[in-house]
């Protein structure tokens, strides 16, 4: 029988005891600087900076632009690149072949410039994008390495001052990471593999992921499994590999039936990763295996995917894990970074990791021992009667805190503006199944007439790779999320895959561009992870003008929706900034973090692309977010405060 526990299992436990760091996993960005993806390496994008408050961020201005427009052959691509800055400079990717770019952090000006041609393996990349950063290494000497994960997958090592590649790491500077990674028999690397985040620098060890294309409809139920791997930061020499599928006799083999472990592929890591400088412990969000929507080819619980998973970074020994979805079939990968901060929890300082997921949930964990921070309960959910699926007949809830959006989906959910409206949602739904979080995928052509099974949170979240941001001063997280429903149909593979199903192609909206549910669509929620109680929620945006016009009713009647949009979130001493996201207008906030009440609102010249991140440079703090879209080339944009006569 597959186990069905509420709890974490543990696999093996081994508190380390290491000499004193000098980074704190929940300290946030320190010294004025921005030196890890998520400002420190327990992802809080925090800053103690307070040189921009409440009293003059509407002074805000743009003080400098970066443009991509000349780096490599598409340049119009939205990058989701968030700078570091590390001694005084900027670092950041740009362009499709993922140049990495040295930036004077008061001008704007280009310090340096590193890419790469990788041929074929850029032209099929399944991630060929600017990337969303780079990775930083101080050998404790004095040099500083720039490590980025290239599109046609290579780790890459670059001397930090110059751009140049360091001839004592791998091959003259260069990792191929296809080299060594686990294969399935007639499956080329080349092209089903690559990475979007940066890599993961714990100590003396670069961690990296993999991404691959799209599940949605995958060719093939056998696909590259998704390792997680262990490099000396050094010389580039493999320390360790860990299978988040395993093989036969190795643990968590059980929970694939029928073999299916041996040909099913991805369960990765695509999104960034977190650590515990103290412990050296370093945290993977996973994702989903082979297919998303589409389980019956791997029959059972499928360990590690769709999991939080604990490692000892110097051997990649699995030290706790916890599956946040049991065989996935909704896309429910965990898509961001798990963050860490030490907090009081009921008079008890407790240090504790949060993982945001896209169904709306915040999973809560002593970091040390995976323990849940409150209780996580197994509850029934229904079952799928897609032929030849195999569901799992419980999946895990955690107790607190309550779901930063809607999931389930039900007919109290259906917009409502008018009786008339509600009348035309109502028929658009009845076309399709609907029920509680977890209602599987039905079949587009069911025998009782519907056309799949209407879905919410959407496959993209609720929450996704922006996360979130954490005050570790208070407590406060601060998540951006998108209430937008979607339809989970299923077609038969046919001669486009071997697969039984894969993803169909309905959708269900009352009008275009207009959500068939109440607003708002697009927020911002603050929970108190204290108690786990949530702090306030405000709406991501204002009302989209389309919105009355295609309804046919009258502006001045309508609530404030927010954006179909998922914001990014960025947390001062003294202030929350949000911008609207990708599908959001060019426009930054500010809020006051403890009531969500908008402070400023600073123009961008196009819409917030990726995460933003702050620092200090001769007594100026910068703000600085990449926006793009609308035909633009990708820009790096840093706001300021306008010089006091004081600031050379």
């Amino acid at each position: 029988m597959l186990r069905r526990s509420p709890v974490v299992t543990v696999l093996a436990y081994a508190l380390l005891v290491a000499d004193p760091a000098p980074l704190r996993a929940q300290a946030g960005a320190l010294d004025g600087e921005w030196s890890v993806y998520g400002g420190d390496a327990g992802h809080t994008r925090y800053a103690p900076l307070d040189q921009v408050n409440a009293s003059n961020a509407t002074d805000l201005e743009i003080v400098w632009r970066w443009n991509a427009r000349n780096f490599g052959y598409n340049p119009y691509i939205r990058s989701a690149t968030t700078p570091l800055m590390v001694n005084g400079t900027l670092y950041a990717t740009a362009g499709i072949r993922r140049a990495v770019v040295a930036i004077d952090p008061g001008t704007g000006e280009t310090l340096w410039t590193w890419s790469m041609d990788e041929g074929e393996r850029l032209r099929s990349a399944p991630r060929a994008n600017p990337g969303r950063g780079v990775g930083y290494w101080d050998n404790g000497g004095g040099t500083g390495r720039i490590f980025v994960i290239t599109p046609g997958y290579h780790l890459v090592a670059l001397d930090a001052e110059t751009g140049r590649p360091e001839a004592a790491f791998g091959d003259g500077g260069i990792v191929d990471l296809m080299r060594g990674h686990r294969v399935r028999d007639g499956i080329d690397l080349v092209g089903t593999i690559g990475a979007s985040s940066p890599p993961t620098v714990v100590g003396d060890v670069v961690v990296v992921g993999s991404a691959q294309h799209v599940g949605s409809q995958p060719p093939s139920r056998s696909n590259t499994p998704g390792d997680v791997r262990g490099f000396d930061a050094e010389t580039g020499a493999l320390l360790w590999t860990f299978k988040t599928i395993p093989e036969s006799g190795e643990a968590g083999a059980e929970t694939w039936q029928d073999g299916s472990a041996a040909y099913t592929g991805n369960a990765g890591v695509w999104a960034a990763m977190s650590f515990d400088p103290e412990t050296g412990f370093v945290y993977l969000p996973t994702e989903a295996a082979t297919g998303d929507f589409y389980g019956g080819h791997r029959p059972g619980d499928n360990l590690f995917s769709s999991s939080l998973v604990c490692l000892d970074s110097r051997t990649g020994e699995p030290v706790w894990h916890f599956q946040t979805v049991h065989h996935d079939i909704w896309d429910f990968d965990n898509p961001t970074a798990p963050i860490l901060a030490d907090i009081e929890i009921a008079g008890e300082s407790r240090k504790i990791v949060a993982q945001i997921t896209k169904q709306g949930f915040v999973f809560v964990f002593d970091r040390i021992s995976g323990e849940p921070i409150w209780p996580i309960e197994e509850r029934e959910v229904p079952q799928s009667t897609v032929p030849g699926e195999w569901t799992s007949p419980t999946q895990p809830f955690p107790t607190r805190p309550a779901p930063f959006d809607r999931s389930g989906f039900t007919e109290d959910d259906l917009l409502d503006f008018t009786p008339e409206i509600r009348a035309r949602a109502v028929a658009v739904a009845s076309r399709f199944r609907m029920g509680p979080l977890y209602t599987p995928p039905s079949l587009e052509v069911e025998e009782d007439g519907t056309e799949g099974t209407l879905m919410l949170p959407h496959s993209t979240g609720g929450g996704n790779w922006e996360a979130g941001a954490l005050d570790p001063e208070t407590g406060f997280l601060y998540i951006g999320s998108q209430t937008n429903p979607y339809v989970l149909s299923l077609i038969e593979g046919g001669d486009r895959s071997d697969m039984r199903y894969i993803q169909g192609r309905k959708n269900a909206q009352i009008a275009p561009g207009v959500p068939l549910v109440k607003p708002p669509w697009g927020r911002i929620t603050a929970i108190d992870l204290s108690t786990g109680e949530h702090a306030w929620m405000v709406p991501n945006g204002d009302t989209p003008p389309h919105i009355a016009r295609r309804l046919e009713v009258d502006p001045s009647t309508l609530p404030r929706t927010g954006k179909i949009s998922r914001a990014g979130t960025l947390v001062t001493k003294t202030l929350l900034f949000a911008g609207e996201g990708m599908s959001g207008d060019p426009v930054y906030r500010a809020y006051d973090k403890a009531t969500g009440d908008i402070v400023a609102r600073i123009d961008l010249p196009n819409a917030e692309a990726g995460l933003a991140m702050t620092y200090m440079h001769r007594g100026r703090q910068y703000i600085v977010v990449s926006v793009g879209g609308g035909g633009e080339p990708a820009e790096l944009v840093a706001l300021a405060l306008p010089r006091d006569g004081s600031q050379p």
